[in-house]
């Protein structure tokens, strides 16, 4: 399918991972984008489309479903006969106190954030193995390093999906492929914009630079990581969270 780069985001549909997507665009990529309802990631597709002039391959995809996620990397290295990048954006909260935390609020975020994330790694190594090359970016979180009252299950997902990355890292780094994390801080999306202007205040205290991030300074990273410049980066962290946490 010619020669350009192809990417393959997931939980494109909207926020962060709709402006990495379009970011990875931009930079000259086509794209395979997912989400979970076929309209939405439908429509963001289209305005990529648009707006960049690449191709889009666009699926509704339950990430937290082993054969859906695999079967949606296979597609894509099937469908440009390549496979450059793999972005692990998705995910979900799913927040409560640990004492009533329920059995299934645990289950869907380790399933959504950390499985899914080896589930769509394991399925590109084999394309970008055969390539002897490819760039791994797995999206964690500010709170996998300092932890956060309410999110044990996140917290946790975050930091499985943090030592995922080292340990891949080290396994596949002389196969020419790069694995690297980024981890947002608070982040203006449709999550926070519903928050009151006390809390909104309270959290942009934490902050040294005194706001909110925004997704396109996440999308940034990630299209670093992705590039050229960053080839002799692996098993790495990169915090983007304005200072809340050093």
């Amino acid at each position: 399918m010619g020669d350009l780069k192809t990417a393959l985001v997931t939980g494109a549909s909207r926020g962060i991972g709709f402006v990495v997507a379009s970011q990875l665009a931009e930079a000259g990529y086509n794209l395979a984008i997912c989400g979970t309802t076929r309209s939405t990631i439908d429509k963001a597709a289209e305005q990529i489309r648009s707006a960049c002039g690449v191709e889009v391959l666009a699926r509704a995809v339950d990430v937290s479903d082993r054969e859906q996620m695999q079967g949606f990397v296979q597609e894509t290295a099937k469908h440009y006969g390549r496979l450059d990048v793999l972005v692990n954006n998705a995910g979900i909260t799913r927040d409560n106190l640990s004492m009533r935390m329920k059995a299934d609020e645990w289950d869907a975020v380790i399933d959504t954030n950390l499985s899914s994330v080896f589930n769509a790694m394991q399925a590109a190594l084999k394309p970008m193995m055969r390539a002897r090359s490819g760039r791994i970016i797995n999206i964690s979180s500010v709170v996998a390093g300092m932890g956060n009252p309410g999110q044990l299950n996140y917290c946790a997902s975050k930091g499985g999906v943090e030592a995922m990355t080292r340990s891949l890292a080290r396994e596949i780094g002389s196969r020419g492929i790069t694995v690297n994390a980024v981890a947002p801080g608070f982040i203006a999306t449709d999550m926070t914009a519903g928050l009151g202007d006390d809390a909104h205040a309270a959290l942009t205290d934490q902050i040294p630079l005194g706001r909110l991030g925004q997704p396109a300074d996440i999308a940034a990273a990630v299209v670093f990581l992705a590039g050229e410049s960053a080839g002799y980066i692996t098993g790495h962290v990169l915090h983007v969270n304005g200072g809340m946490y050093m």
